[in-house]
């Protein structure tokens, strides 16, 4: 059953008043999110049934994106490509900057130049934007205007890394809704999947070398019902037999994320969170167990015991198979919420910190600096894999290496604090961020969530920079991200609810400066938008405009 809330009737007549409003804007470029530089002139080129010229300098799979564009227009309009007066030349041109496009329509000729497969993947979906929204469902569409305006854009991202992050450990989504997630992405020219596939609550992974990590530690033996500030009740049913994706699986999802330009970052979240393997090889923890998959949500005191040489193996393993798996230049290890009251009094951690002389300071115990050493040990391994590891701000929290990449998330001072340290930085600001928060002040209207409040415009006025900051400090921001954590999160249609439309918002702070940014026009183009989301049966919130 659809997430639908209350739906308000003035959220409803305000999004009827955006969608009118379309009517006299003929000349609007209705495209989130808004490009660099747009400008429009007089006339028109009706691109149905237009000759498709591509230049054979780009890739294969450029090529192919192209053909595949090409296929939807002819599917949706009703005409073979060739029998209409318009040429679509798609044309390699190192002049343009990464990930950029430009697009130039004049007297039935559409110029796209792009240097780059992400360049003219952002290119076409631009085009399809301001067309009838069957070119996404490829469903003919009868009388449909398939004519663009003349005009000249330009166009680059703001930030390279555009991300958005889903977990599947506490509640599962099989690959063909995390497939339509990464459409969804794609629509929003977002490049970067940030899939956490482990933690206390389920292990989704399969690694080889440990069965046991999926055969017991992806299915836990009852769930909170409730939220788990105010409820000890539990709903009696197993959870997770069969929610784990195979090697083969994974493989499946790199491959169809990189057809649309996104890269993939797992996380295998350590030396916290851990649970669920630690019930599967109780061994790892610091007591022996034994340990159960998690039933609630929140932090528990079972981590990983970082001093024994075995658990350093193990983690090294599982990482291998993980490497083999994801071709990303990056893989995230967590490192967030580990309390440390097990590593106080477990002999082996102990033993580890007086060998390795860590002592505590005012700030910091030893314990924090043995999550540095496990950090290291793991930044230095992945290295020989011939990557680079992000952690969760909590790794500042001791001595971490400068070639460490920091996500923020508990606030901007975390960010700048790494900045200042020399680390690059991921903003994931969760008080802006978060999309498993509330989308309205009122939790009562809406389904059951871990918290919070970030609306629409509270996601689009976030900004990372200061006023303060340095050029050098700023280009330490790699990019934006959004968080999509489901303790609360069980179905599809949820998932979409939560993500849709504050991910238009996000689109546009990932992409535009800040310069760039008219929350009014953001709001009047919503309306397209939201067509593009109904027709391809997106699931929304339709209360966006309620504060």
């Amino acid at each position: 059953m659809k997430i639908t809330n209350h739906i308000f009737a003035l959220a409803a007549v305000a999004v009827m008043l955006f969608w009118c409003s379309f009517a006299s804007l003929a000349n609007s470029i209705n495209v989130i999110p808004q490009p660099s530089s747009v400008q429009v002139f007089d006339g028109e080129c009706n691109i149905a049934g237009a000759t498709f010229r591509i230049d054979k300098k780009f890739s294969k799979e450029t090529i192919a994106a192209v053909n595949g564009f090409a296929e939807s227009l002819k599917l949706a309009s009703g005409k073979k490509n060739g029998r209409g007066k318009a040429v679509l030349v798609f044309e390699l041109s190192n002049d343009i900057v990464k990930e950029g496009y430009a697009i130039e329509v004049s007297n039935n000729k559409v110029y796209v130049k792009a240097s780059d497969f992400n360049g003219v993947l952002y290119a076409i979906e631009t085009i399809k934007q301001m067309l009838p929204v069957e070119i996404y469902t490829k469903k003919p569409c009868d009388g449909g205007d398939w004519t663009l305006p003349y005009m000249r854009i330009e166009d680059h991202p703001r930030f390279a890394y555009r991300g958005l992050h889903l977990d599947v450990a506490r509640h599962f989504f099989d690959i063909d809704q995390v497939k339509k997630y990464l459409d969804i992405m794609a629509i929003h020219k977002l490049n970067t999947f940030h899939w956490h596939l482990t933690d206390d609550q389920g292990w989704r992974i399969e690694i080889k070398k440990y069965p046991l990590l999926t055969e017991v530690g992806s299915i836990r033996k009852e769930t909170l019902k409730g939220h788990f500030r105010r409820s000890k009740e539990f709903d009696g049913t197993p959870y997770g037999e069969g929610m784990w994706y195979t090697q083969d699986q994974i493989k499946e999802v790199v491959a169809y994320a990189a057809s649309k330009g996104i890269t993939v970052i797992p996380e295998i979240d350590l030396p916290g969170h851990m649970v669920a393997a630690l019930a599967a090889y109780p061994e790892l923890g610091c007591t022996g167990g034994p340990y159960e998959v998690w039933r609630t949500w929140g932090i528990t005191k079972d981590v990983l015991c970082v001093g024994k040489e075995s658990t350093i193996e193990f983690l090294k393993n599982v990482l291998s198979e993980v490497c083999e798996l994801f071709p990303s230049e990056y893989i995230h290890i967590g490192g967030d919420e580990c309390p440390k009251d097990k590593w106080k009094e477990c002999p082996h951690c102990q033993a580890k910190i007086k060998e390795l002389c860590l002592v505590g300071n005012e700030k910091y115990s030893a314990e924090y600096y043995l999550q540095s050493y496990i950090t290291r040990q793991m930044e230095e391994f992945l290295a020989t894999k011939g990557k680079k590891i992000i952690g969760w701000d909590e790794i500042l929290e001791g001595e971490i290496s400068k070639n460490v990449t920091v996500m923020s998330w508990r606030g901007n001072e975390h960010g700048l604090e790494a900045i200042k340290r020399g680390h690059d930085v991921i903003m994931v600001n969760k008080g802006s961020l978060y999309f498993d928060y509330c989308q309205i002040k009122d939790s009562s209207k809406e389904p059951l969530t871990i918290g919070g409040h970030v609306s629409v415009e509270k996601v689009y006025s976030y900004e990372p920079y200061t006023d303060e900051m340095t050029d050098a400090e700023k280009a330490r921001i790699l990019g934006i991200q959004a968080n999509m954590w489901t303790e609360y999160i069980t179905s599809n249609d949820y998932l979409e609810y939560m993500i849709l439309p504050r991910l238009s918002a996000l689109s546009e702070i990932q992409w535009c400066s800040p310069t760039g940014k008219d929350y009014g026009r953001f709001l009047e183009k919503m309306g397209a938008m939201v067509r593009i989301y109904e027709a391809l049966g997106y699931n929304y919130a339709k209360h966006i405009f309620i504060k």
